[in-house]
């Protein structure tokens, strides 16, 4: 029988509102000491508001917490702090200007008569990086380093405070399958230090490899706690969404007709060192058909993107897209037949301070349906941001009138995709379209890119998610050092001969 001693953790009866939102709503949510403890909920159903609340940047309208059996009140991020909590965000909170140890010990450094005492802390923070098989180095800067790096430096963050209490927020969005094993590795180390860690995800897989016990949210309220070893991905899914989710993706063989888009012989070099990130590939996409670039991260697949669509410039080669030449074209002219899901929702799709109709209006907006004489009519704005929230079960406190920034990570992707999908376009570029998405939400998008296919739009689809690739497209482009190393048939191979062509151990003899 459960005891309060058991629980490093209590968060009795949460409430939580936002305008218009219950974000929510009487939770109560207790952790035991040493485990990794899990959240799980479709986007908006307030894992992160939850957790937010503990580590001290809202103040709930209801509810009580207790660390160590003491109640407490935690007014700010500082005091949560103090009392043993730290948080990894699903953005990082890193100063890219500042070296890693600049950036670990920022907030809480020691000095001495007004100088600070950096040996000290460079020692401490070698030590525990040691300790944890957190590799990293002091005096890069954040800049320069991978984003898998910058984790570490976040969790060195925690480490460095002495937090007992580890809150990871959606840790491996943003992580290559590479890295999310490093990852699972070190929460387990984490864990058996006797650390408490809280695990924010929509991927259940993870959910089952590395944590002890799962509370499942679903539109703000607690459904259960479960042990994991007592559940599976079906059932924890279907609390999730309140129905049965389908784990494989449902479609026709492709019939794939005239060429949409056409690289040919694609050269992208390196500004800062010349090296050559894309060398020298081809290949087309045609109408109904969707085809995955796949690789480990960092091999030249994100560049690929960037060259078809505008946004880095090719040094030698051509872009053709529906018979007409687009090579480094204005993005305009690009858009005529082309819409585009980026990799970097904040960087490249959404404009973070404007609100939810306007970031749904900006491939509209010029058109006559929305403005007359250069006013914009806000009316049709959100009468059309209205339908697609509706479509796409977009959640947002405020309606279309919903600040893009106060949004889900989950729910910002799914904005990205109403808006691209809805152009009609002849080509898309879907660059991790799932990223940061639930089982729910993946499922629908799924759905949405295998109905443009069938409609005879061309896919290209850029993934980092092994089952993804593995299940969604009909061809699957396997890059290696920017190079093509394998055109498949995913249906004709495995995840291990895949796994080979992206080590660059294997090459296919059709490229």
């Amino acid at each position: 029988m459960d005891t309060n001693a058991d629980f490093v953790i209590e968060m009795n009866n949460i409430t939580m509102a936002f305008p218009g939102i219950i974000a929510c709503d009487d939770i109560t949510l207790k952790v035991r000491r040493g485990n990794i403890h899990a959240l799980l909920g479709e986007n908006g159903a307030g894992k992160s508001t939850l957790m937010s609340v503990l580590f001290g940047m809202y103040q709930p309208q209801a509810g009580t917490i207790l660390i160590n059996g003491k109640q407490v009140k935690i007014s700010s991020p500082r005091e949560a702090n103090k009392l043993g909590i730290g948080m990894v965000h699903q953005h990082f909170k890193l100063v890219h200007n500042f070296t890693v140890l600049q950036n670990i010990v920022l907030g809480a450094e020691t000095a001495n008569y007004g100088f600070l005492l950096m040996k000290e802390a460079r020692e401490r923070v070698v030590e525990l990086s040691q300790k944890y098989g957190l590799a990293i180095d002091p005096d890069a800067l954040i800049s320069d380093i991978t984003v898998g790096m910058q984790q570490r430096v976040e969790i060195l963050k925690m480490l460095y405070r002495d937090n007992n209490i580890l809150i990871f927020d959606e840790p491996t969005a943003v992580l290559t399958p590479q890295e999310i094993d490093e990852l699972m590795g070190i929460m387990r180390n984490l864990a058996s230090e006797g650390k408490t860690l809280l695990f924010i995800s929509h991927k259940l897989n993870e959910i089952e490899a590395v944590a002890d016990r799962v509370t499942i949210l679903r539109k703000g309220k607690r459904v259960a706690t479960l042990m994991c070893k007592n559940t599976n991905k079906e059932e924890m899914s279907e609390m999730m969404v309140g129905r049965a989710v389908s784990f494989s993706v449902e479609k026709e063989p492709a019939q794939p007709t005239d060429v949409v888009l056409s690289v040919r012989d694609m050269v992208i070099s390196s500004k800062e060192t010349g090296k050559k990130l894309v060398n020298n590939i081809s290949f087309d996409v045609r109408r109904g058909e969707i085809v995955c670039i796949a690789g480990i991260d960092g091999n030249g697949q994100s560049e690929i993107i960037y060259g078809i669509a505008g946004l880095q410039p090719l040094q030698s080669g051509s872009v053709t897209v529906c018979d007409e030449e687009i090579t480094n074209s204005p993005i305009k002219e690009r858009n005529v037949h082309m819409s585009h899901i980026p990799e970097d929702r904040h960087r490249y799709g959404l404009v973070l301070d404007y609100h939810l109709d306007e970031n749904l209006a900006l491939k509209n907006y010029f058109k006559d349906e929305f403005q007359r004489y250069g006013f914009l009519n806000f009316a049709k704005m959100q009468e059309y941001a209205e339908n697609l929230i509706a479509e796409y079960d977009i959640r947002s406190a405020q309606g279309p009138r919903t600040i893009a920034r106060s949004m889900s990570g989950g729910n910002q992707q799914k904005t990205i995709v109403a808006r691209e999908t809805d152009q009609d376009p002849d080509l898309l570029l879907a660059v991790q379209p799932t990223r940061g998405l639930d089982v729910g939400a993946i499922e629908f998008i799924h759905k949405q890119l295998v109905a443009q296919r069938d409609k005879g739009k061309a896919i290209l689809l850029m993934s980092l998610e092994l089952d993804e690739v593995m299940d969604l497209p009909d061809r699957v482009l396997v890059v290696f050092e920017g190079e093509i190393v394998a055109d498949l048939d995913p249906k004709k191979t495995t995840l291990q001969e895949m796994g080979l062509f992206m080590a660059g151990i294997k090459r296919g003899e059709n490229v």
